[in-house]
């Protein structure tokens, strides 16, 4: 008796999970209507504050770095990095950045005080009261750009006089900009730990921020490869000084926003981020990180990403039957819907590359991805940038200091 009902339960679970590729599959066929293509006035080009928070040196920080001073952008924009202190390793690299561009406003703050747990978000505070314009871009510090990517960025927010009549358009101020992102594992020696974690970002994070698109009409949220907004969106949502102790400060702030009456749109812009070289303690400890945060943050739809998992569950139910004809039937229609979903978000949205690389590595990422969705269940402590905090509600408190993870970086 309690076979079968293993059996049927896991049969029911992969079928609920090819549900949700299904519902993947339609997000990304709708991504380009929904994303934000609009082409403002050309003499639309507002002053704009990048703000990059840095600690230490990350992999391809510089040429990231350069992107930004590399934008084909009519307006002015500064970029105002952050440090905790003068001492930091990446400072070098900044008055190196400042040499090479001298045409562009690029400024150090040193933030003394510690204003939470966060220290980039501290940081961020502190940064943003040195800031001189009304548009934010806030990024991670390894963040590559486009040479169009604040002309895509800042377009979103350009007022357009037909907006009220077209039928089914959504007329609140835009308040937020995000955009997508793919991870890019290092160029030679790519380790197995890097290559699960870039394979998930494509086919796994990003499907997950279309079907939520696709069941609450539209995305609430803000992630943390670009946050665009205004002073005046930041200010009604509370400023950043509420999220010094919160662990996902980019998802609470697009939250925040959005409850404030303003719109979240996503960018047709697709930025890169670097994947460090794991190994595996540094894997576990980053995808530990994400997976609780996710959990803290959306707890309800946290616990129903456990049925998003077909291609284990299917495995599973093809064990349970007993290697019944109808479980491999099951399996493959579950393998079918997955690889499907990995090659339209993957390829096809985002253009990556590495996921026909990898793309047998599918199974391995699913069901480690299904083991840390178990395991974050377990427990409340989150490794981050060599220091260990107690997660509750999203909020942080620090534990313990630890020896540096070289392979982690300060931004989820």
């Amino acid at each position: 008796m309690l076979a079968n009902c293993i059996e049927g339960l896991t049969a029911l679970l992969a079928l609920g999970g090819i549900i949700y590729m299904v519902l993947a599959l339609l997000g990304a066929r709708d991504f380009h209507r929904f994303v934000c293509t609009r082409r403002a006035d050309p003499g639309y080009a507002p002053n704009i504050s990048i703000l990059k928070p840095v600690k230490g040196i990350d992999q391809r920080m510089y040429s990231g770095f350069v992107s930004h001073c590399s934008q084909q952008y009519p307006g002015r924009y500064e970029i105002v990095f952050g440090v905790s202190s003068l001492d930091d390793p990446a400072v070098p690299e900044i008055e190196r950045l400042q040499q090479e561009f001298p045409a562009i406003d690029i400024r150090l703050v040193e933030c003394t005080r510690r204003l939470g747990t966060s220290g980039k978000v501290s940081n961020l505070v502190q940064m943003l009261e040195a800031a001189r314009y009304e548009h934010i871009v806030i990024n991670d510090s390894d963040i590559l750009v486009s040479p169009r990517y604040l002309s895509r960025i800042v377009s979103c927010f350009a007022p357009h006089s037909d907006e009220a009549t077209d039928a089914g358009v959504n007329t609140k101020s835009v308040g937020m900009v995000t955009a997508p992102y793919v991870g890019r594992t290092p160029t030679t020696g790519a380790g197995l730990w890097s290559r699960l974690e870039a394979l998930g970002i494509s086919t796994d994070f990003f499907a997950g921020v279309l079907t939520a698109r696709k069941l609450e009409g539209g995305i609430r949220f803000g992630l943390g490869s670009t946050l665009a907004t205004t002073r005046t969106a930041l200010a009604a949502a509370g400023g950043l000084e509420p999220l010094v102790e919160y662990l996902a400060d980019d998802y609470e702030m697009g939250v925040r926003i959005a409850q404030a009456g303003y719109r979240v749109e996503l960018a047709d812009e697709v930025v890169e981020t670097s994947v460090p070289n794991y190994d595996l303690r540094g894997f576990v400890d980053h995808q530990m990180r994400w997976a609780r945060s996710t959990r803290d943050s959306r707890k309800l739809g946290y616990v129903g990403l456990g049925i998003t998992f077909c291609l284990p569950w299917a495995i599973f139910a093809c064990v349970a039957s007993g290697f019944a004809l109808w479980s491999f039937t099951l399996l493959s229609l579950a393998a079918l819907a997955r690889v499907a979903v990995a090659l339209t978000v993957g390829v096809g949205v985002l253009r990556d590359g590495q996921v026909l690389r990898d793309l047998w590595l599918l199974p391995l990422r699913d069901f480690f991805a299904f083991g840390f969705w178990l395991w974050s269940f377990a427990g409340d402590t989150v490794v981050w940038r060599g220091e260990t905090f107690h997660l509750h509600n999203g909020r942080l408190s620090r534990l313990t200091t630890i020896a540096p993870v070289k392979a982690d970086r300060s931004v989820a």
